[in-house]
């Protein structure tokens, strides 16, 4: 059996971050989740409310023999406004902040050196926020959040063209 790694983003809506992954080679599986919070087993309103301290995520299990750590992190840049401390596009708040959750030093490092490089890049006028925290326990968000771009693809559509669209295309691509 293959010996599959995971990694946990954090870009905002969790809705938004599950399609660009899921269609990659070599992911297993995504999971819309809560992490880095205080309180055990969140609910979806309960995170809403703002003040279990966590973060809307995904876990992103990868067969790393044919998909990268490194090629996550620059898929998960691809996805969001790194200038953007306290939330994503039309998501605003804590629970929508922008965090790479990393498991080990291997992933800090692989991190921490994609950010510097997108830092001294040239790409934004602004400075690289997102935060590089170590990996807390994952809670799955509510069957109903998972792969919701599938199930539900007309309100799928109205949240990426909440700024997020328009944000890759033309920092992007």
């Amino acid at each position: 059996m293959k010996q599959l790694e995971t990694a946990i983003f954090a870009g905002g809506c969790f809705w938004c971050m599950v399609k660009p992954f899921d269609t990659y080679p070599g992911i297993h599986k995504v999971i819309s989740g809560y992490t880095g919070g205080h309180v055990p087993n969140p609910t979806y309103e309960q995170v809403c409310q703002q003040n279990t301290g966590h973060t809307e995520a995904v876990l992103i299990e990868f067969d790393p023999t044919i998909v990268s750590y490194e090629k996550l992190v620059e898929i998960y840049w691809n996805q969001t406004d790194p200038t953007d401390a306290m939330g994503q596009f039309q998501d605003r708040g804590e629970s929508y902040r922008p965090v790479i959750f990393v498991k080990d030093e291997k992933q800090r490092q692989i991190a921490e050196k994609s950010r510097t490089a997108l830092a001294n890049s040239g790409r934004f006028d602004k400075p690289i926020v997102t935060q590089i925290e170590d990996a807390q326990p994952f809670y799955p968000a509510e069957e109903y959040h998972q792969d919701f771009y599938k199930k539900d693809p007309k309100r799928f559509a109205l949240e990426e063209a909440g700024g997020r669209e328009a944000f890759i295309q033309k920092h992007w691509q």
